[in-house]
């Protein structure tokens, strides 16, 4: 299996920015970091602490 390249990389990047548009791209970006750290506080079993932390 070949792995993403550079024309790759730059032709989703414009699919993305035609779906988006240019100021919505930041938003999504900061949603999926934020469902990628939520899901690897979840496998790491780390539920609590991070209920914890939003309380205090």
């Amino acid at each position: 299996m070949r792995s993403i390249g550079f024309p790759e990389l730059l032709v989703i990047l414009a699919v993305a920015t035609l779906l988006f548009g240019g100021k919505k791209i930041p938003e999504v970006a900061k949603g999926l970091g934020e469902g990628i750290r939520n899901f690897k506080t979840a496998l790491k079993g780390d539920e609590d602490k991070v209920e914890e932390k939003k309380q205090a």
